[in-house]
């Protein structure tokens, strides 16, 4: 069986378990004329009447039949089905669509800044966050002293730090090599969003504005944001070599929380 038959038996599994948790009641339709119902939960017909589609449609998707179902669709079907932010979440990700009310990042700022930033504080490591496009949006004293000159700086995104920034490949000795891995990475961290008008806007921005950008871009080479060693050349305290660590705060997703660990402590 291959991944998208998986992937497509998986989501008429999930869509028919939550179809038979819910009743007539908790949707707004009337209880069955005749008793008791035959089978547990909303009926097939039910949730479509309330998605707005065909009952043949939905029955395929939930037999996993290898037919194509849009962002609109799910958006109804996870309304319909009342999932949580987190079962909506898993809906989309077994579809590989985008969630079209997923929040975007002015949406989520107020939340992960207010939060997060008390984190960061009690870290006596270098920390800060980065939305979905990189941009940083919040950094503990640390950070702001390691990378004053992109924090103090107008250009938020990290990749236009690195490709933009002639501090960066002053105070990035191995430039080279970061530079080719954050593009890979970057292009792995935003496959699924590559047609989001921002990204292209990010993209083509940087491409126009710096040559080995568009060149490592162009390249199309994908890697896993991992961990690993970090060596920076402070204009001030010299070569630091840290060990990368990067999480994903729950609730804010698009984010990434990067932790800078002192090598001489682990």
């Amino acid at each position: 069986m291959s991944s998208r038959d998986d992937h497509r038996r998986l989501l008429g599994a999930f869509l028919r378990r939550h179809r038979e948790r819910l009743t007539a009641a908790d949707v707004g339709l009337a209880p069955a004329r005749h008793g008791r119902r035959r089978t547990p939960g909303l009926r097939r017909e039910e949730v479509a009447q309330i998605c707005g589609m065909s009952p043949t449609w939905y029955a395929w998707i939930e037999q996993g039949r290898d037919i194509s179902v849009s962002p609109a669709a799910l958006a109804r079907m996870a309304d319909a089905l009342h999932l949580t932010l987190a079962e909506r979440a898993y809906l989309f990700e077994l579809t590989e669509k985008r969630d079209p009310a997923a929040l975007t990042d002015e949406q989520t700022d107020a939340g992960p800044i207010a939060v997060l930033q008390q984190a960061l504080d009690a870290s006596s490591a270098p920390a800060y966050l980065l939305d979905r496009l990189w941009a940083i949006r919040a950094w503990n004293a640390p950070a702001a002293d390691l990378f004053a000159e992109w924090i103090d700086g107008h250009e938020p995104c990290l990749l236009g730090f690195v490709f933009l920034s002639p501090a960066a490949r002053r105070l990035i000795p191995d430039w080279d090599h970061r530079a080719r891995r954050i593009v890979a990475e970057f292009r792995a961290d935003t496959g699924r969003s590559r047609d989001d008008p921002a990204l292209q806007a990010l993209v083509a921005r940087l491409s126009e504005a710096s040559a080995a950008f568009a060149a490592l871009w162009a390249d199309q080479a994908v890697l896993a944001r991992e961990g690993g060693e970090r060596s920076f050349d402070h204009p001030d305290h010299g070569l630091r070599h840290y060990e990368q660590v990067t999480l994903a705060p729950a609730g804010f997703p698009g984010h990434k929380l990067v932790m800078l660990v002192d090598k001489g402590a682990i």
